[in-house]
């Protein structure tokens, strides 16, 4: 196809071009960046010859320089037309084979330089990085060098000038033919192939060439007459354009197997520096280098306040536009889980491809690698992928914003980072939370907003225009499209199926979709099969764009077509904006230290700077060691602390159900016959689970007590909430060894079966426990009495207060029971019917009208009372009584059969104490200790809930000026490898 502007595709078009073209020279082409000849070129008109463009925008090799202008012909700056009869088609054969014969030449050459051992020809390689060093930067300085007339007669002209050009034209002719050719260039008359949209390419701001569907640039009348009379002069520059085609697409495949030989070069170059044949070390690679910085910034907290702007690629687009399968496309691998027709992106993927031996791919967390030349590998990555990506999504979501990480290595493969965004929908489907549209456009927003981002823009080519979602908000984060590409996918798809092929030309430039974008492509991502191979999808998108018409009536441009064009773009982008952006991010982040290291010095200066983790590890030693203490409480305490205990907590049932009835019959026998069988029925149901509680808890309250101790000037009330929840998670998960208990409960019926006291001090401790017991009882029994009939006269004058109405009632109740309990002191627990008639008759004389329930209830607590004091005088009695006891002397004035009761329930006290003592030393604080080791490893691998338990702004700043630290640190690294490779 024949290119007129900023790419000519031969000498004779060159000679062919006007100076009244449209088209601004603003500026050298060669002066531009790489990126920018790529995307750019169509709209500037360059001054370079044209006969090298062409054949640069089909190629990666857009870092070659540009042969310096030539001043034009003629006075005033412009182009001069001048008909060359002196044999120009030959000059015209010389100049299409020079670059042959130049680019075979330097191919033989390589391949005579391979044949060397690498310490011979290493020095005379430059950086194998750069395709610099196949074609030398003197190639195209060599028109000023060599003869191009001695080099003309040296070439075999009539065979290869035969081979170009089916017939020779007349030379007498030449200049009709010129002056006719050039009347179709610029004004659009003739075939399809030579309209002046596809020939001419516009630049920004300039004012474009008008095709001749609008306003067409007519020549003068003689030569218009000239190319409707002659259409056998029509057809020869029809062949012309033809084999003007060919020939460039021959150079094309030169330069693709050039191409393909440096990278199986390149391949054997690092796989020897991979083997350490060589001895200088082999570093890091520098997109790795950034690919770590970035990984860094993403395990940042959520409240950490410096912005994240570092540049990388975001490939953003509607669902099923073909995002994935770009990426597997500039990946040269099917990495991604796919399906149809449903979101298969579930959360962010970041994607660091850099240029390797061997074609593999590595998760950041993991040392695995997966060879992509293996079909089993392949499969295992995506279904490693998908699962993290499940992993990721929460309970109740459908999409996550955490990140996965990965790296793809391989020989060729462009060096940039990009993240796949989870496709934008327009509506939730059955099956996806209620959020996931909002939360998708949130976690887009988020990577889009970074003015150093490059947006990568996927359209699906094959739907309406209408239905795309994503473009809008591609405008909205970059209304100027200054880092924004358009990537049009299944380009095949819409050229089947479009009744109007123009769509897909305005789309690809830019008058479609209500945004700007630095450079549009179109890319086929294959035919649709999930089985389709890397190599059949390249093959077939070349087969595709070759036979297009679409390429073929200049719809689209060659630089303009495949992902290879596409990935090269976009890689260019990427370091540009790298460089541009990296050393103004590294300052931020100088200065965001300085800030942390003179907050820390001011509020801190006597700590060191513990980050989270080491702050865990010096909590997780104290927390041991506390632990290990409690192991060091001596027997004593133990049952000390088992005994009061377990006593709080049976007290009540033995005095209520045990003591008091018994006491209440007449003689010793029956007290005797309903203790025995009350403890029995005690022992068998309820005492040894009590029993177990109170070691339980006990051990609870001692393990608190000691994790909460002060332990001096270094306790450091940051681990508090840490400490806490260590101790509620080793108490949820300890389990009492309750294999004992029976055993436990044969130990307490023995002990409450024996009634044996051997001497005077078993039963003066009886006794005073038994006081002990009463005299509490009796205090709660007089608190409770009080409360019922209210204060006293003294209180009332005292404290200024009165008597309820219900307290008054109860107080006279009060005084009418106590009446009857100095007339009957023997009076049994209970009145009768007839008794409770009589007080209330009583009552109601004076005025008091009450119920016989209420009656009742104020009895109990007075009979109670009185019981209570009579059987604390009849302990003090019993206190001479071990004489007649160890003698069975029969006594009826002292039976002391309730102090050995209370004996037997202190005697079966202690030993449960100290049964329980040893079942704790023994068994259960080195189980709990075990728990506590677990929780601790476990909060050490969930970092979540370390953020949570280990909080503050201490805290939070030594995180900071960790990661800032660390962050500068490999900045400056990379900065300086950035400028060495420069």
């Amino acid at each position: 196809m024949l290119r007129v502007g900023s790419a000519v595709a031969c000498m004779a078009c060159r000679n062919l071009v006007s100076p009244n073209m449209g088209v601004r020279f603003r500026m050298p082409l060669q002066k531009l960046h790489p990126l920018s000849r790529a995307i750019h070129h169509r709209y500037n008109a360059s001054a370079n010859p044209p006969h090298r463009s062409a054949a640069r925008h089909f190629t990666s090799m857009s870092r070659l320089p540009m042969q310096p202008p030539k001043p034009p012909p003629g006075s005033h700056g412009g182009w001069r037309y001048q008909q060359h009869r002196n044999f120009w088609m030959l000059r015209l054969a010389s100049r299409l084979l020079k670059l042959r014969y130049i680019v075979l030449g330097s191919a033989v050459g390589g391949g005579y330089t391979a044949k060397k051992t690498y310490e011979e020809w290493k020095d005379m390689l430059p950086d194998m990085s750069e395709y610099n060093w196949v074609i030398p930067d003197f190639f195209w300085e060599l028109s000023k060098h060599i003869d191009l007339d001695k080099l003309t007669k040296v070439l075999p002209e009539l065979e290869e000038i035969a081979k170009l050009l089916p017939e020779l034209p007349d030379f007498d002719k030449i200049g009709e033919n010129v002056t006719f050719l050039k009347s179709i260039l610029f004004t659009g008359v003739g075939s399809k192939g030579a309209s002046g949209q596809s020939l001419l390419l516009e630049a920004p701001g300039d004012t474009p060439v008008k095709s001749a569907t609008e306003a067409p640039v007519t020549s003068t009348p003689e030569a218009s007459g000239k190319q409707f009379k002659k259409s056998s002069d029509k057809e020869k520059v029809d062949q012309l354009q033809e084999e003007l085609l060919r020939t460039q697409m021959k150079y094309q495949r030169m330069l693709e197997r050039l191409e393909k030989e440096n990278k199986e070069l390149r391949k054997v170059v690092l796989q020897k520096d991979e083997k350490g044949i060589h001895q200088r070390k082999v570093k890091k690679s520098l997109i790795d280098m950034y690919s770590e910085v970035l990984d860094i910034l993403s395990d940042f907290d959520s409240n950490y306040n410096t912005q994240d702007h570092l540049p990388r690629v975001v490939v953003v687009g509607d669902q099923s536009a073909g995002k994935t399968s770009v990426l597997e496309m500039i990946a040269q691998a099917r990495i991604f889980p796919r399906g149809s027709g449903e979101m298969m992106t579930r959360s962010p993927v970041k994607v660091t491809l850099s240029e390797g031996p061997h074609h593999v791919a590595m998760f950041k967390d993991s040392s695995r690698e997966f060879d992509l030349g293996k079909e089993e590998d392949l499969a295992a990555l995506r279904h490693e992928i998908e699962l993290r990506m499940r992993k990721s999504v929460k309970e109740g979501q459908s999409v996550s914003p955490e990140t996965i990480s990965l790296s793809v290595k391989g020989p060729g493969i462009q060096r940039m980072v990009l993240v796949d965004l989870p496709g934008v929908i327009s509506t939730v489907t059955a099956g996806m939370a209620a959020d996931t549209k909002e939360t998708i456009f949130s976690i887009s927003k988020n990577y889009m907003q970074n003015p150093n981002a490059i947006i990568l823009c996927i359209q699906d080519g094959s739907v309406d225009a209408e239905r795309s979602i994503v473009t809008d908000l591609v405008s909205q984060m970059d209304p100027q499209g200054k880092r924004t590409i358009f990537v049009l996918t299944k380009v095949d798809l819409a050229e089947k199926n479009l009744a109007s092929p123009n769509r897909i030309q305005q789309i690809v430039e830019g008058k479609l979709f209500p945004m700007k974008a630095l450079g549009y492509f179109a890319v086929v991502t294959g035919k649709g099969s999930a089985g389709e191979s890397i190599d059949s999808i390249k093959d077939y998108e070349e087969d595709f764009f070759q036979n297009s018409r679409l390429l073929r009536d200049g719809m689209l441009k060659a630089h303009q077509v495949t992902t290879k064009n596409l990935s090269l773009a976009v890689s260019d982008c990427f370091w540009k904006m790298v460089r541009e952006s990296v050393e103004q991010q590294a300052d931020a982040f100088k200065a965001s230290r300085f800030n942390l290291e003179t907050e820390w010095k001011n509020n801190y200066p006597r700590l060191r700077e513990l980050d989270r983790n080491e702050l865990f590890e010096k909590a997780k030693n104290e927390i041991l060691d506390e632990v290990i203490s409690l192991s060091q409480v001596t027997p004593k305490h133990w049952e000390a602390i088992l005994q009061k205990k377990l006593w709080e907590r049976v007290s009540t049932h033995v005095i209520e159900n045990i003591y008091l009835p018994a006491a209440q019959t007449m003689n010793s026998g029956t007290f005797n016959t309903t203790v025995d069988i009350k403890l029995k029925q005690w022992t068998d149901k309820q005492l040894p689970h009590k029993a177990l509680e109170v070691a339980w808890e006990t051990l609870q309250e001692e393990f608190a007590r000691f994790m909460a101790e002060y332990r001096g000037k270094d306790q450091d009330d940051i681990f508090d909430k840490l400490k806490e929840a260590v101790k509620d998670e080793s108490i949820k998960r300890h389990k009492w060894n309750e294999t004992a208990m029976d055993s436990l409960r044969v130990i307490q019926h023995n002990t409450l079966e024996d009634r044996s006291i051997t001497d005077k001090p078993q039963w003066d401790a009886a006794i005073q426990f038994m006081e002990e017991t009463l005299q509490a009882r009796l205090k709660d029994t007089d608190s409770v009495i009080n409360d019922m009939a209210g204060p006293d006269w003294k209180q009332r004058w005292m404290s200024w207060t009165n008597r309820s109405p219900e307290q008054h009632i109860r107080n006279e109740t009060k005084k009418e029971l106590e009446r009857l309990l100095k007339l009957h002191e023997d009076h049994t627990a209970y009145l009768a019917n007839d008794e409770v008639t009589t007080v209330r008759k009583n009552l109601e004389g004076r005025g008091v009208d009450v119920e016989p329930v209420l009656i009742k209830d104020t009895w109990h607590q007075l009979y109670r009372r009185h019981f209570l004091q009579k059987a604390l005088q009849h302990c003090n009695m019993c206190r001479r009584g071990f004489y007649y006891y160890q003698r069975h002397f029969v006594d009826s004035e002292l039976e002391c059969n309730d102090v050995v009761l209370f004996w037997r329930i202190q005697r079966m006290l202690l030993i449960t104490a100290n049964t329980l003592r040893q079942q704790l030393i023994n068994t259960e604080v080195r189980r709990l200790e075990k728990n506590v080791k677990e929780v601790l490893e476990d909060f050490g691998e969930d970092n979540e809930r370390k953020v949570h338990l280990i909080t503050g702004r201490r805290v939070q700043l030594a995180e900071d000026l960790k990661k800032v630290r660390e962050i500068q640190e490999k900045l400056e690294a990379f900065i300086e490898a950035l400028h060495k490779e420069k």
